[in-house]
């Protein structure tokens, strides 16, 4: 016997042969629609309304799901009721049964729309995924998820990239990030990490930055030193990255995108190695350089080459890392960066925990310690060794799933020239 159902969603396509029509509705969270056959000989009433239902249109749609299923899509539905909830009043600005593309700004201008179509769902589908497991993984390790504030009176790493705001007359800033928050929070809390949004005031156009991004911070309190940062973050990233595959490769990959491989180990190379990497190929970097995209690009082919997509750079020069991060000798320091595919999606390190040291480190990178009191004052009372990260998760959608810009991975992309919608 057919099994009744019920379905809600949005018309995808409609096409009337002769005495049957076939509607694909796309329904739920679904990356595929479910066709809906209605035939002439039904009730007239219905097979009215499917014959002249509007692409677009939102409807209820109940009947059976029969045994032997016809439709190629592999889900089907044999109308006994439709009832249409609302019609478009418009022409579609994009076309939404996917057959005719969109530019990238249309994508985004019309995303509400952009939804229906199953390339632009599964985006959002991984990305909402890759949430939630890395809430899973972090909290069976014992960590507290917190929420620091987002408007700050000091900035994380100072400079010129601060948005600034107006606090009832007093000058406040959009945070960089929860760091200094989340650093404070290891006088009493051994293990946090928050999901939120980080603020950047960078005129960059590039396809990797957003003015607006959201990051994985992570911070562990009581470490023995760097390594049990970089474990954790290669146990969290080999997580995530067979989670999306299992869960979902199959059907990105169906669906044209570039999903990464299997990553099974995340090597470690120094800031001195990879430098000698680069100049050994063609580049003159000097000792203090940041790589820039053409370097992190050979870098990314270079590793992918030895079998892995993902790698660490450690032990930065000090000089180019932010004060927090604790120095190390000969002018290096205790930092490091992740890199998938040639794109840094992750940075970090041990933090300096030391009271006078930390002071030091303000006044060497010409920062006021009494603009830091709240947030030194916590270095007073039994700091323990700890250290953390920061995390892209925007940028980390972008390389797991081998996109082109990183505003395709975010429903409302933020950046220099886009305010609205």
């Amino acid at each position: 016997m057919d099994s009744l159902k019920e379905i809600t969603g949005w018309v995808s396509n409609v096409k009337v042969l002769g005495r049957i029509a076939f509607i694909e509705v796309i329904d739920e969270l679904n990356l595929s629609p479910v066709t809906v056959v209605v035939r002439r000989e039904n009730d007239s009433s219905i097979w009215g309304l499917a014959s002249k239902m509007k692409l677009g249109a939102a409807v209820k749609i109940r009947g059976t799901e029969p045994r032997q299923i016809i439709s190629k899509k592999g889900r089907e539905l044999h109308a006994e009721d439709i009832n249409i909830l609302g019609e478009p009043l418009e022409i579609f600005p994009i076309d939404v049964t996917g057959k005719t593309p969109a530019s990238s700004d249309d994508y985004i201008n019309y995303r509400y729309l952009a939804l229906r179509l199953p390339r632009i769902r599964a985006i959002f589908i991984a990305r909402s995924l890759l949430l939630q497991e890395t809430r899973n993984f972090l909290l069976s390790r014992g960590f507290l998820e917190v929420n620091t504030p987002k408007i700050v009176k000091a900035g994380a790493e100072g400079g010129a990239t601060l948005f600034v705001v107006d606090y009832f007359g007093e000058k406040a800033y959009l945070a960089q990030s929860p760091q200094l928050y989340k650093q404070m929070l290891m006088c009493g809390v051994p293990k946090v990490f928050e999901i939120g949004p980080f603020f950047r005031a960078e005129k960059f156009s590039t396809t990797r930055h957003l003015n607006e991004g959201w990051g994985l911070d992570v911070e562990m309190g009581f470490i023995n030193s760097m390594n049990d940062i970089l474990s954790l973050l290669e146990e969290l990233i080999i997580h995530l990255n067979k989670k999306l595959i299992d869960t979902l490769g199959d059907r990105l990959k169906g669906l044209g995108f570039n999903v990464i491989e299997e990553v099974k180990r995340i090597p470690r190379i120094t800031y001195e190695e990879a430098m000698n990497i680069l100049n050994s190929n063609g580049f003159q970097l000097r000792w203090g350089e940041d790589f820039d995209p053409k370097a992190e690009k050979f870098l990314g082919e270079y590793f992918q080459a030895n079998g892995t997509p993902a790698y660490f750079i450690v032990e930065y020069p000090w000089e180019t890392k932010p004060f927090y991060i604790m120095r190390k000798e000969l002018g290096k320091s205790h930092s490091f960066d992740l890199d998938i595919r040639g794109i840094e999606v992750a940075s970090g390190g041990q933090r300096e925990h030391r009271y006078d040291e930390l002071y030091r480190n303000l006044v060497d990178k010409g920062l006021d310690p009494s603009d830091f009191k709240f947030y030194l004052d916590a270095f007073k009372y039994g700091m323990p060794p700890h250290g953390g990260f920061g995390l892209g998760l925007d940028r980390l959608i972008m390389v797991f799933l081998g996109l082109q810009n990183i505003r395709e991975a975010v429903l409302f992309p933020r950046d220099r020239f886009r305010l609205v919608p």
